[in-house]
């Protein structure tokens, strides 16, 4: 009997059946709690009963209630401890802080942006990939708007540049992945005034501000490109992200089909198509050196697809999460990191596909993480508005500044590292219509724990 389009109620169904997940979780922990609680006053009663009153005063009997409550206390604060302990673990924090300085802010887009990405080539400049159906290159130093790429009819969702050449690729909402050219002239940067350092773990608690705004004629005056070199079309859904393989030949993207394609890049043909996941997928991501992609899904799981034999190609199946796995990315090495919507990053031996080697535990979902490959630092971006800084081995490092005059306002969609760059190094996306250029310094004892 409901008015509401189908699609519309079906998400509304499946947003009220993870609020009630969380309910039930939060219910289920309650209940262990108080099973603690009554097995500890069970035990208390006990030593109650063997006091002898005739033999204690008043004095004596207050004083044994006394320290009888004083051992239920403890003992309360201890269970509590250790049933939270693993949650309370991911948020130890070092004797030695990082430092993040907000360096600069990118703002003109007119919705949200899902992605952020950075050059790899000369001139290095910062892509934005939004909602608002375009796609923004930015000079790093300056904040001014450079290219606009305007060639999507449907939400933009990720960004991608050429490994050797000054060309984008950009996957959206209108099932399709774009690859682009574009030129840009970077502007002279102005000198800017020094902001205080701000420690990581300090935070102001801000309210919900309106967010920039997106509308003026910020861009305006930006070259503008508006039709791809190429575009991949053999997906029947959205096309949620996309990535070029080493070498830049070959590009692969990830779709709510439930498939994710390989493309040769000089013809625009179908190589392969990888199905296997059960349900949308997220994200791809492809490895820096060698033929391997890694695909994640709502399905809770992600899949690693190897293409280094041309006759043949392997597939893995990870399996650890409990919810939809947004995200996962290869490290130096043989590792993969995943973040899931279960609020758990885990770290991942492609040699040891049983259990991951180490797991980071936190309070809000995961969305797109990043990693710094040269400092093996993993930057988690939050559904909270948060972005937290870990080690490989789960430690955590510093927590992002959120504050009236700075850090994000909404959701934190994506982060990049940019690891050569002098002023930024580290950069974030979120649905208050902004990215955010960091400077993080880490010190050289924290990269050592």
């Amino acid at each position: 009997d409901s008015k509401l389009p189908s699609a519309v109620r079906n998400t509304l169904l499946e947003l009220f059946g993870q609020i009630e997940r969380e309910f039930e979780n939060l219910y289920i922990e309650n209940l262990e709690l108080r099973r603690e609680i009554d097995t500890l006053n069970e035990r208390l009663a006990g030593e109650g009963q063997t006091v002898d009153g005739a033999e204690l005063s008043k004095g004596q009997l207050k004083t044994k209630a006394s320290h009888s409550t004083s051992q239920l206390s403890q003992k309360l604060k201890t269970t509590y401890k250790a049933s939270t302990s693993k949650i309370v673990s991911s948020f130890k924090t070092t004797t030695s802080r990082a430092i993040c300085q907000l360096v600069k802010e990118y703002v003109g887009h007119r919705d949200g942006i899902w992605d952020v990405s950075v050059a790899k080539t000369q001139p290095v400049v910062l892509g934005t990939a939004s909602a608002d159906h375009t796609a923004l290159l930015w000079s790093i130093e300056t904040g001014k708007c450079l290219v606009k790429y305007v060639g999507h009819v449907g939400s933009v969702n990720s960004i991608k540049f050429h490994p050797t050449e000054q060309v984008a690729l950009t996957a959206s909402g209108d099932q399709t992945a774009h690859i682009w050219r574009y030129i840009v002239q970077l502007p002279t940067p102005q000198p800017t005034a020094d902001s205080n350092q701000v420690s990581g773990e300090d935070e102001v608690e801000i309210s919900d501000k309106d967010e920039p705004d997106g509308d003026g004629d910020v861009c305006s005056d930006c070259p503008t490109v508006r039709a791809p070199l190429t575009s991949l079309k053999s997906h029947q859904g959205v096309v949620i992200a996309a990535d070029w393989l080493v070498g830049g030949k070959q590009a692969v993207t990830a779709s709510w089909d439930r498939t994710a394609n390989l493309y040769d890049v000089e013809t625009s043909e179908l190589v392969h198509s990888l199905t296997g996941h059960d349900q949308e997928l997220t994200h791809c991501c492809t490895h820096p050196t060698q033929r391997l992609v890694v695909t994640s899904s709502r399905d809770t799981t992600f899949r690693l697809w190897d293409f280094r034999d041309p006759s043949i190609h392997s597939v893995n199946v990870f399996q650890g999460h409990t919810d939809t796995v947004t995200s996962a990315v290869f490290t130096v090495g043989d590792n993969v990191v995943s973040g899931s919507d279960d609020r758990t990053v885990k770290v991942w031996d492609l040699k040891n596909m049983r259990s991951p080697i180490a797991t980071i535990r936190t309070d809000s979902a995961i969305n797109r993480i990043n990693v710094c490959v040269g400092q093996r630092i993993i930057a988690l971006p939050h559904d909270n508005r948060q972005v937290r800084l870990f080690d490989m081995s789960g430690v955590r490092l510093a927590r992002l500044p959120r504050s009236n005059r700075q850090g994000h306002r909404r959701m934190v969609c994506c982060c990049a590292w940019c690891e050569d760059h002098p002023i930024c190094n580290l950069f974030t996306c979120g649905f208050d219509r902004q990215a955010i250029g960091w400077n993080i310094n880490i010190p050289a004892l924290l990269q050592e724990k």
